[in-house]
């Protein structure tokens, strides 16, 4: 900060040397709960009350992340390997969406799986807030593989539609399809869970994509019911009424990737935010406040106005109370700069240096 605040601009940014004092200091935590088991006795024993920030949470959420991926692909795997046996077998045109489709949800884990492997690389002169943005990257691929699916199956289905099969095997069809259900509810329980956990909105979505392939799931087992009562036609209509569904649900998965790219957050994390800052004693106001997601982390810019005739040393110290709190209130924060304004109760523009570029 230094000489900047007789300037009337100093910027306060999270910088590594001050996180490690912080730590070594011992001051209060932002996450009150232990990790169990022989990793909650370390915590206990060498960080018994540490920041939210902390770098071993975050290379834990990418693990737990990475972790999710790779036991939802070998599920999804294993659930699509069977459903092509039986599609082999029985001519299923909705079973063959399903399975389609249940691959290609198995390999989006792979983009989210280098995502978050790309994303725990340090910051550096050319990404300066480092690789946290390739997990949305991931999420664009994810919502590509998903209509390219969706495309196929419908392709396949409409050329059923026009040159009819019989389909064989029945039974195994429902069985493969409640297989398929099961298979893809599993999968979106944990996906959901882990993407909430860690704030990865690419996962959460990656989840209810999840949830909604065991619905069509179901759809193929009614359409192999309505076979065995004597209705054929209902295969392929299954198939395409799946492959509808799920172009549907990928303009869901869509938005919310286009969101986290153009740098859009909750409105109700903003305004916790602004909240919390403009509570804090010693702040007279609080502008400029902006948000925005990198990957699954959380990062805050603000502007805070104090009485301009405070010691620096004070004025840094309202500012570090900001950041604090922040830290509490917004659980997936990763880093918080607090730009410093001086009220200007006396008269004086300190800003009159940069008014006309902020104006342009």
């Amino acid at each position: 900060m230094g000489s900047d605040m007789f300037h009337g601009q100093p910027t306060l940014d999270h910088d590594d040397d001050h996180e490690h004092h912080h730590d070594e200091a011992g001051e209060h935590d932002h996450v009150h709960e232990h990790r169990p088991g022989v990793l909650g006795l370390f915590d206990s024993i060498f960080h018994a009350h540490r920041h939210d920030i902390d770098v071993d949470d975050l290379l834990e959420a990418d693990a737990e992340g990475m972790r999710t991926l790779w036991i939802s692909l070998v599920c999804l795997t294993l659930t699509a390997s069977l459903q092509s046996v039986i599609v082999l077998m029985s001519g299923s045109v909705g079973l063959l969406a399903d399975t389609v489709h249940n691959f290609s949800d198995a390999l989006t884990a792979v983009p989210l799986w280098l995502a978050f492997v790309v994303g725990r690389r340090p910051a550096n002169h050319r990404y300066t807030y480092g690789y946290g943005r390739a997990e949305d990257v991931a999420g664009l691929a994810i919502v590509v593989v998903i209509v390219a699916s969706a495309g196929l199956a419908l392709w396949e289905a409409y050329q059923k539609l026009l040159h009819p099969t019989v389909m064989h095997q029945v039974g195994w069809v429902m069985a493969a399809a409640v297989a398929g259900f099961l298979g893809n509810e599993a999968v979106a329980l944990m996906r959901i869970r882990t993407g909430r956990h860690i704030g990865s909105a690419a996962l959460v979505a990656d989840g209810d994509h999840a949830r909604i392939d065991g619905l069509t799931s179901l759809g193929v087992l009614v359409g192999a019911v309505a076979v065995a009562l004597g209705v054929p036609l209902a295969d392929p209509l299954v198939g395409l009424l799946i492959s509808v569904a799920i172009l549907w649900i990928s303009k869901d998965a869509a938005v919310t990737i286009w969101h986290r790219l153009m740098d859009a957050v909750d409105p109700m994390l903003v305004e916790r935010a602004q909240s919390v800052a403009t509570a804090t004693p010693g702040v007279v106001g609080v502008h400029d406040l902006r948000l925005r997601w990198l990957g699954h982390r959380l990062h805050a810019d603000l502007h805070v106005t104090v009485d301009e005739e405070l010691p620096i040393v004070q004025a840094h110290a309202i500012a570090e109370d900001v950041r604090h709190r922040l830290f509490h209130a917004l659980p997936r924060l990763r880093d918080a700069s607090v730009h410093l304004d001086p009220c200007g109760h006396s008269g004086t523009d300190h800003h009159a240096t940069t008014a006309h570029h902020r104006a342009r």
